[in-house]
Parts: structure tokens; sequence; C-alpha cells
């Protein structure tokens, strides 16, 4: 399955960023296939693997915030692998031929 999240402490301060590395960190250290971008971090992975992974960086973000928002968009399909790059690798191969 993919995952799109988004996850942000509210009520940390004007700037979260250093609280959001350290989700991203967890993300990073989980082994799966990810990729982050300015709105959403991607991940690949089984159900259980993924969504145990958003469950430990929720908590992460709650031992700092007294509050956490999470934004999540979920592709499942049972038994693809690889669709974090082949999705895109299909779409660039055709704006290339276009």
């Amino acid at each position: 399955m993919l995952l799109a999240f988004s996850i942000a402490p509210v009520g940390a301060g004007e700037s979260v960023s250093a609280e959001v590395a350290e989700v991203i960190r967890l993300v990073r250290e989980s082994g799966l296939p990810n990729e982050t971008n300015a709105m959403f971090t991607n991940v690949e992975g089984e159900w259980d693997e993924v969504m145990s992974l958003v469950k430990a960086c929720t908590e992460k973000l709650a031992e700092r915030a007294p509050r956490v928002s999470l934004v999540m968009k979920v592709d499942y399909r049972p038994g693809v692998v690889g669709a974090l790059r082949s999705k895109v690798e299909t779409i660039e191969a055709r704006l290339a031929s276009s």
C-alpha cells in the first residue's frame, strides 16, 4: 500500500520544523520506501507496518505538543510492490513521449 501523510504538532509554537524533522527521522529509519516533499511524506509497505509507523510518528509528536494534526491518504492494492517509484516513472514516460 501507499500512504501519503501530513503530520504536525498543534500548540507547539510558531515553527514546527524541529518536531517534524524528528518524525521524518522515524520514517527514514523504518526501512520502508519513502519520500518527503513540501506537503506530505509518502511511505510504501504492508498495512500493519505502515500504520504502525504512523502511530509511532503521532506518539513522537505528542511527546512535545499538546495536540497532533494528522491527514492520511491511502492507495491500497494488495500484492503491488514498488508503486512509490513506478507510478511516477509511468507519468514521466508519458510526458517524454508527448
